[in-house]
């Protein structure tokens, strides 16, 4: 469940907070398949499960940028900040990929609003994420994120 606030003061009195858990989503072949035909990578490890199923991970895994992508859709279940004319990715501090995502997987983020500064003519806030798997030992990835938010 998404937590809403009203404008840049609201969210500046988050600073620190736990934003709490996303719903799972499937990481399907398809999703997987499409995302290659978008970026031109076609590793095999990724695209071809017959061949995939005698690799390293016994399966097609997701592609490292595809998961971190999809912290955008995770996130917005988490924050949703009305009150603001534009909303930006400005950047990442750090990523790391502990674990492949296999196919077939569901993945989720816990987030926290780590901190909230100003910038010109707005905020920009810092969350630390993690993407679990469904069951894993070692999240799929963690990341630091920058967005920024203009009134």
């Amino acid at each position: 469940m998404s937590l809403t606030v009203n404008g840049v003061d609201e969210l500046k009195k988050l600073a620190g907070s736990d934003l709490g858990t996303s719903e799972w989503i499937e990481v399907t072949q398809e999703r997987i398949d499409t995302f290659a035909d978008a970026t031109g990578d076609h590793q095999w490890i990724h695209v071809d499960p017959e061949r995939a199923k005698d690799g390293p991970f016994g399966a097609p895994i997701a592609h490292g940028y595809l998961t971190l992508s999809l912290f955008i859709p995770l996130f917005t279940e988490l924050l949703d900040v009305q009150g603001v004319t534009t909303k930006v990715n400005y950047g990442l501090n750090k990523v790391r990929f502990p674990s492949p995502v296999k196919v077939g997987s569901r993945i989720r983020l816990v987030g926290k609003l780590t901190e909230v500064e100003e910038v010109p003519g707005g905020v920009q806030i810092t969350v630390d994420g993690a993407i679990e798997i469904e069951g894993g030992a070692k999240p799929a990835a963690v990341l630091q994120s920058l967005s920024r938010f203009y009134v």
